[in-house]
């Protein structure tokens, strides 16, 4: 679609970009606009072929129409003869370089998306439907590319991670990390990327008990969950050289008293 807008503008043709409501709700939605406004269509991308493309004949009849960049299956298709102009992508096993190859794009934040499974333990004090419902509206509105993760590791399942450490080179090319899990919220910090904590449990679990141990301020509780502007401070504050600097420090070793205690209680000879 770039490609061509840019092919248009630099003609001096005037012209409008028609998406799927399925991918741009807000714009031009081809099955909406009035077809006597144009004298052209361009089909861009995807199959010459289906109830789609036909719709898109019927509608725009008096339109000359050209489909560009497209895959086509069977040239005697009515959808592919519809066209008064077809030049392909693919057809007949031959193959020409997809419009988008080479194509300018903007760098956006690259977030990873770690939700938490319910928590039986925290039993009528869990809160995690009505939050992770919260966070996904929220974060379908943030202007950055999602990355859904899970901390939980599978040796049979590809989606998840085998190891540890396969699961923490993936954070460490990450921008900011949005979890409501505690080792979601450690890991990113041991990575020395923000994390923006929102704790699942109503009156705080163990993700508040783990952002206050570490000193970590994006922590962000579950009555607050659904309030976007809480939420989007937050988001701010950690995409902010800020937050990267405060990240960056939480992620140096720490004297852990946990393991300290333990070695001293095995070294405790037992009372007889």
């Amino acid at each position: 679609m770039r490609r061509i807008d840019e092919a248009l503008s630099a003609m001096g043709l005037p012209h409008d970009l028609a998406w799927s409501p399925v991918y741009r709700p807000g714009d031009v939605n081809y099955e909406e606009v009035d077809p006597a406004r144009y004298s052209h269509v361009v089909f861009v991308c995807g199959p010459a072929h289906g109830r789609q493309v036909r719709e898109v004949h019927r509608r725009f009849a008096h339109c000359r129409r050209i489909a560009v960049g497209v895959s086509v299956i069977d040239p005697e298709d009515d959808t592919v003869k519809g066209f008064d102009q077809v030049f392909a992508r693919d057809h007949d096993g031959v193959g020409t370089p997809d419009l988008s190859l080479g194509v300018p794009t903007d760098e956006v934040l690259v977030t990873g998306v770690i939700l938490a499974s319910p928590q039986r333990e925290y039993s009528d004090s869990g809160r995690h439907a009505e939050v992770h419902a919260s966070v996904k509206e929220w974060i379908a509105g943030v202007d950055c590319a999602r990355v859904p993760l899970d901390t939980r590791l599978a040796s049979s399942d590809w989606e998840r991670c085998e190891t540890p450490d396969q699961f923490t080179s993936i954070l460490s090319h990450l921008d900011v990390v949005i979890t409501t899990r505690l080792h979601g919220l450690v890991l990113a910090l041991q990575a020395g990327v923000p994390a923006l904590a929102i704790d699942p449990v109503e009156g705080g679990g163990k993700v508040t008990a783990q952002a206050d141990a570490l000193g970590w301020p994006a922590l962000v509780p579950a009555s607050e969950a659904g309030d976007q502007d809480v939420l989007d401070s937050w988001w701010r504050w950690c995409s902010s050289v800020q937050g990267r600097a405060v990240a960056a420090l939480r992620a140096l070793p720490a004297d852990n008293g946990l393991v300290r205690d333990m070695v001293k209680a095995l070294k405790t000879r037992p009372v007889r």
